[in-house]
């Protein structure tokens, strides 16, 4: 069996709410037990973590220091309590933003195919209540990206998406981990907007023209048109592209807009952000956030959900500022020769 990749944080701040597993006894000894730990930082160096109360709120346990040495695994976890459910929830919306040019369902995965590019949208997806405790259908997923003329590629959400991590388990050398993603929520409660920089507006329209999708980037990269026709694309929902504008009609800021729905749950997806760089440091990025979370609530959604890798400081710190916080984490898994 390969060594699989955690998911996992490694700069945890005080007050954070984290799962410690670590080692108990002698870390050379024959008798080493492991032991997990849910409780919020109060102390960094040396590590001392305050269990947490049923509940999730702090408690009047008794902190307990981890030497650096019994450290194995820390991951941040959300203030609030992520349940399964809630983690499929955001991520059958977020499947409805970016559903690919064909797919198809095969129990409870779903299968999406599109441009090759961008991986929310040529993926294989364990959506279905049941995925968590069932085989993986590599079959049917292997046939679906061979008749697309694409690499097998899963979508790997942490809990729900355990057993592909237990079938990728089987088959050692032959699978390729993409960059942890956090995926953040806030809620849209009525909020008063950011105002915007002076000599700037905001809009949102029904689609992109040139000027918008000239503009955004995939992680640093231009996309080929065909990846960019997908953007504008219908989708399971509602779409909208914001930009701010200057006085002489210049867009200088862009991100797209989703409403989507999840059950009884309606979602805002928040993506594609990008700001010129001659209009950086400004204040852009959070006016336009804003003005998206509040046209969010106007369109009815109650939660707002976005994707950044977990190398983006700048990003999340931008995110935090405008009310989200981490909901949990996904990556993608590629088998080389498809």
């Amino acid at each position: 069996m390969t060594s699989l990749p955690r998911f996992r944080s490694e700069n945890p701040r005080i007050g954070d709410r984290i799962v410690l597993r670590r080692l108990i006894g002698d870390p050379a000894g024959a008798d080493t037990l492991w032991s997990d730990i849910i409780g919020h930082v109060i102390s960094l160096d040396p590590l001392v973590v305050r269990p947490q109360s049923i509940g999730g709120m702090p408690s009047e346990a008794e902190a307990i220091e981890v030497p650096r040495e019994h450290i194995a695994v820390i991951k941040i976890l959300s203030p609030r309590t992520i349940r399964n459910s809630d983690i499929r929830a955001v991520e059958v919306a977020t499947a409805k933003a970016f559903p690919g040019i064909a797919h198809e369902w095969s129990g409870g995965w779903l299968l999406r195919a599109g441009d090759g590019i961008a991986e929310r949208s040529n993926s294989a997806s364990p959506l279905g209540p049941g995925t968590g405790f069932e085989a993986v259908p590599m079959d049917a997923i292997t046939g679906f990206y061979a008749s697309h003329d694409l690499p097998v590629r899963l979508h790997i959400p942490e809990r729900i998406g355990n057993p592909a991590l237990k079938f990728i388990a089987t088959e050692p050398g032959k699978w390729e981990f993409g960059p942890e993603i956090l995926v953040m929520t806030a809620p849209l409660a009525s909020r008063e907007p950011t105002p915007l920089p002076e000599g700037l507006s905001f809009r949102i329209d029904d689609q992109p023209d040139e000027e918008w999708l000239g503009m955004y980037h995939f992680r640093g990269r231009a996309l080929p048109p065909e990846a960019l026709e997908l953007l504008r694309t219908s989708i399971d929902g509602r779409m909208g592209f914001g930009r701010m504008v200057t006085g002489a009609g210049q867009t200088v800021a862009i991100t797209r807009a989703t409403i989507t729905a999840s059950g009884s749950r309606t979602f805002l997806g928040y993506s594609a952000v990008e700001v010129a760089p001659a209009f950086r440091r400004r204040g852009l990025g959070t006016a336009l956030g804003s003005r998206i979370l509040d046209w969010g609530a106007q369109m009815g959604a109650g939660e707002a959900y976005l994707q950044v890798v977990s190398w983006n400081a700048a990003g999340i710190g931008l995110y935090e500022k405008l009310g989200f916080l981490e909901h949990h984490r996904h990556r993608y898994a590629v088998r080389s020769g498809g």
